[in-house]
């Protein structure tokens, strides 16, 4: 088994969208049918999309942990460190090979792997 959809929702999905696009992800705006307009990125069969909160929401889901690898870990984490990313751990040797912990604006994290 494979994951090959995402699905996040925030208050600000255009600062969002810009926050992960530091990441390396590509996104397109758009809509299916009816639905919301949101941003879609697609990489090696993996989609991740940003869309708005639905009506119901008061806030985003601050809960979820995601997890990237990532190549030139050390560098990233440097250029992150100049913008809005919150960075909760450097880069560190674990059991699973050099990682980091970052944080969202809304308070996602997620940890960043060297590939």
């Amino acid at each position: 088994m494979k994951i090959n959809l995402l699905v996040i929702r925030t208050k600000e999905p255009q600062e969002l969208k810009n926050q992960y696009e530091l990441l390396g992800f590509h996104f397109d705006y758009h809509r299916h049918g009816n639905g919301p307009f949101h941003y879609a990125s697609e990489q090696d069969g993996f989609v991740l999309e940003i869309y708005p909160l639905t009506k119901s929401m008061e806030k985003a889901d601050s809960s979820l942990r995601l997890g990237f690898d990532i190549q030139e870990l050390k560098t990233k984490i440097s250029y992150l460190e100049n913008s809005n990313w919150k960075i909760i751990s450097e880069p560190k040797e674990t059991e699973w090979g050099l990682t980091a912990l970052i944080q969202d604006l809304d308070g996602r994290k997620i940890e960043l792997k060297n590939k």
